[in-house]
C-alpha cells in the first residue's frame, strides 16, 4: 500500500468534503441565481458550463458528471471548483475590468503558487509556439485582444472569466505570460482557489477544451504501478 500516494488523494477529499456539507446546506434555487447556472428542480441537477461545455452537478450529493456522455468526474479539485463556485457566487456582474492575480484580496500571499502553477507554465508552453496558443484559443470560443504577441480573453464560469497573455522569447529574453481576471472574480472564488481555477483553466485550454485526466491521486498512482508491473 502506497502511504503517500493515500495521503496526497486525503489532500484532495478533504477540502471537497469540507465545502460539499457546505453545498448540501444551501438552497439551490438561490445558489442557482447567484451563480447565473441553471437548476432543474425536478431532478435535483445543476446545468453548469466550463469552458464551453456543460456538466452536471447533483444536489445535494455533489456528484458531477459531463452531461453529454454521463461520465463521473472522478477528480476532487474539479469537483471542489464546481461547488465552491456554487456555494461562493454573490451574483456580481462582469466589470469589464481586467485585474491580476496579486490585485485579488490575499493574491500576494500565494502568488508564487499561483505564478509557478499558471503563468510560468503557460509561458514555458505556448511562449515559443504562438501558432499552437491561437488555435487554443479559437477553439474554446476566446475573444483575441491586442496585448501581448498573443492574448484571449474567454469564459472560465459563468460570470468568470480569465485572459492569458503570452509574449514570445527571442535569443535574449525567455517568453513570459500573464493571466488576468475580470474585477468580479473575487466574489466567486478567493485567492486560494484561484490556483487551481488558473492551473485548471490552462489544462483546458491545452486540451482545447476537454477535462484533463484528474482522478484521485491514490487511484491514477495505482494505476501507474500497475502499468509498470
Amino acid at each position: 500500500m502506497d502511504i503517500q500516494a493515500i495521503k496526497e488523494d486525503r489532500q484532495g477529499k478533504v477540502p471537497y468534503e469540507y465545502i460539499r456539507n457546505i453545498f448540501k446546506n444551501c438552497d439551490p434555487e438561490k445558489m442557482a441565481e447567484l451563480s447565473g447556472t441553471y437548476y432543474d428542480s425536478r431532478e435535483n441537477i445543476f446545468i453548469i458550463k466550463l469552458m464551453g461545455r456543460d456538466y452536471i452537478v447533483k444536489y445535494p450529493t455533489g456528484e458531477a458528471f459531463e452531461k453529454d456522455d454521463g461520465v463521473e468526474i472522478e477528480s476532487y479539485a474539479i469537483k471542489t471548483i464546481f461547488l465552491r463556485y456554487l456555494a461562493n457566487a454573490k451574483g456580481i456582474p462582469l466589470t469589464g475590468k481586467s485585474i491580476t492575480y496579486k490585485e485579488i484580496p490575499g493574491g500576494h500571499v500565494y502568488y508564487h503558487n499561483f505564478y509557478t502553477r499558471t503563468i510560468l507554465k503557460l509561458a514555458k508552453t505556448y511562449g515559443n509556439k504562438l501558432e499552437e496558443f491561437i488555435v487554443a484559443g479559437e477553439k474554446i470560443n476566446g475573444e483575441p485582444i491586442k496585448t501581448g504577441d498573443a492574448g484571449y480573453r474567454f469564459q472560465f464560469l459563468n460570470n468568470v472569466y480569465l485572459t492569458f497573455i503570452v509574449w514570445k522569447g527571442d535569443e535574449e529574453f525567455s517568453p513570459t505570460a500573464n493571466i488576468l481576471f475580470d474585477l468580479n472574480t473575487s466574489y466567486y472564488f478567493d485567492a486560494e482557489d484561484l490556483a487551481v481555477v488558473g492551473e485548471l483553466a490552462l489544462a483546458i485550454f491545452k486540451r482545447h477544451g476537454n477535462l484533463p485526466d484528474w482522478k484521485g491521486l491514490y487511484q491514477k498512482q495505482q494505476q501507474t504501478v500497475k502499468n509498470k508491473n
